[in-house]
């Protein structure tokens, strides 16, 4: 009897033992009866908040700003380089003698800038701005008033000279001419006039002109003793006792080159 109870305890002690066991235990254990599991469902954790902005559509880059262009640098006296020679040949081109295309702002260039600054209308600086470029753009020259053979034409009002050939300027000078202020000479009080009209050159002197009123340098006399002439000083604007200016090197020139012979026709208005 005893023997009995004691087989019976374990029998049901392995029963019990077989329940705890995993569903995935031998299939040779006895199946446990299914219970209703009463815990709570696991409830999955909520998603941490999105640090991302919320889309708003596709946006243009901004554009970058556009870089103004820097402003050409002015041309004058002292100034060198490419852009020099550039404004040297178009003077030249358009007969406004300033010799040699050198690339070096000097004298002779600032008379030729003169020279086209009056045909222009422009204010007489010698300084190549805006204004004075746009005149070199457009071509500006002065018209001649003769038609036929070679005559000198001297503008009293604007302060050009010009060499004409059959109604074409063919070199512009500038020039300056009587002041028409009074000076004084051996007690007589004079006007620095240079009178208009049609004449005809007669002498001249190759070399310095040692004048009771200066110096004339390799002076062409067209009416009395009023002459075109070399001098040292050519302002833009009228300061001679009646001659008409030129520089230096452009009387130099205009000898080498016979521009200006005996009995060349002289035309001042």
């Amino acid at each position: 009897m005893r023997r009995a109870l004691t087989y019976a305890a374990v029998v049901v002690a392995t029963a019990t033992l077989a329940a705890g066991c995993d569903s995935g235990g031998s299939d040779q254990a006895a199946a446990p009866t299914s219970v209703p599991s009463t815990a709570p469902a696991s409830t999955p954790a909520a998603a941490p908040p999105s640090t991302e902005p919320a889309p708003t559509g596709p946006t243009a880059s901004p554009s970058p700003k556009p870089t103004a262009s820097p402003k050409p640098q002015k041309l004058k006296a002292g100034v060198k380089g490419t852009r020099v020679v550039a404004l040297q040949q178009r003077l030249t081109d358009l007969g406004y003698w300033n010799g040699k295309a050198d690339g070096t702002f000097g004298g002779q260039t600032t008379q030729a800038v003169y020279a086209l600054q009056k045909a222009a209308g422009l204010t007489r600086d010698g300084v190549v701005g805006p204004k004075t470029q746009k005149a070199l753009d457009q071509g500006v020259r002065p018209k001649a008033k003769s038609t036929s053979g070679r005559v000198i034409e001297i503008s009293l009002k604007r302060q050009l000279l010009m060499v004409v050939d059959d109604g074409t300027v063919s070199q512009v000078f500038n020039t300056s001419t009587g002041s028409m202020e009074h000076y004084e000479q051996k007690g007589q009080t004079y006007l620095a006039d240079t009178p208009s009209g049609k004449f005809r050159v007669s002498r001249q002197i190759d070399g310095w002109r040692h004048a009771p009123l200066g110096l004339l340098w390799r002076p062409k006399y067209f009416n009395g003793g009023i002459a075109v002439h070399g001098a040292n000083s050519v302002p833009p604007y009228p300061a001679s006792h009646g001659c008409a200016r030129l520089s230096i090197s452009a009387m130099n020139w205009i000898w080498k080159n016979n521009k200006i012979p005996i009995d060349t026709r002289v035309w001042v208005y």
